[in-house]
């Protein structure tokens, strides 16, 4: 039970990260377009807000959800448009309370989860620490659209393990997006966290392997830089071909980010 309240309060944290970074924006500042096209901060905080309703929803009330999830269509993009849509109208004084008590709920129904017992999902059931994890994988991601459109360079932690370990779970998701086949290898990652501990998932002697930073492979899995902007690094083939195919979601893998969109200053 002790990682399932890690991974919860990780999630905690990362929110308030993304609440301190909204709190005090004017109304202008809410309209800003931010790197992801069409989006503004409004959108990317409408759809967090959407998001995490669905996983308190799914933790609270699995049966409910799973009818619910039944009877969305099977047109992704138009399902996340439609989510977001009513926090849309919103002032954005409205949509920050709105915010700040979806993320409540949810922390509180993902705890109260029993430890072992999935939670349905719109891909399949996942055990809370689990979706606790895909909903920082979120926050990583749309937090980071906001914090590139207000200029604010992000302080990261140790947290970004639970989101490593996501990645390293998912890392096929980028196959499947695409339609295509994922292949029958074995990866090995070696990816170096915030405080400078490594952190090393699959056989060391895999044919394919990724090294870099815990930074570096989020912005990567969450579609936020191009490969060509980050400093990791691949051996074999298949691993070269899957910076190229990365993401931890397994919605269409959209425009992602263009070569030098982010480039890191030469020193």
């Amino acid at each position: 039970m002790a990682e399932q309240q890690d991974v919860i309060a990780a999630l905690a944290a990362d929110g308030d990260e993304i609440d301190q970074l909204v709190a005090d924006l004017s109304d202008e500042q809410w309209q800003l377009p931010t790197p992801a096209v069409g989006w503004t901060i409004t959108h990317q905080m409408a759809h967090l807000t959407a998001t995490f309703h669905l996983a308190g929803f799914a933790a609270a009330d699995p049966d409910g959800f799973t009818a619910m999830a039944g009877g969305l269509g099977p047109d992704f993009n138009a399902n996340v448009v439609a989510a977001m849509a009513p926090h849309l109208h919103d002032t954005p004084a409205e949509l920050l309370v709105k915010w700040r008590r979806q993320r409540a709920q949810t922390e509180r129904a993902l705890a109260a989860v029993p430890a072992g017992q999935v939670v349905p999902w719109l891909v399949r059931p996942l055990p809370a620490p689990v979706l606790a994890a895909a909903g920082m994988m979120e926050l990583f991601g749309h937090g980071q659209d906001i914090a590139d459109t207000l200029g604010v360079r992000r302080t990261r932690t140790d947290r970004l393990r639970y989101l490593v370990e996501f990645a390293v779970r998912t890392w096929d998701f980028g196959y499947h997006a695409r339609k295509l086949t994922p292949p029958d290898t074995t990866f090995h990652f070696d990816i170096v966290a915030p405080s400078g501990d490594r952190w090393r998932f699959g056989p060391e002697d895999a044919p394919n392997s990724v090294w870099g930073s815990a930074e570096d492979l989020c912005l990567l899995v969450t579609r936020r830089r191009h490969r060509d902007d980050l400093g990791l690094r691949a051996t074999g083939p298949e691993a070269d071909r899957w910076l190229d195919l990365a993401q931890a979601y397994r919605g269409p893998a959209g425009t992602g980010r263009t070569p030098g969109q982010f480039a890191v200053p030469a020193a």
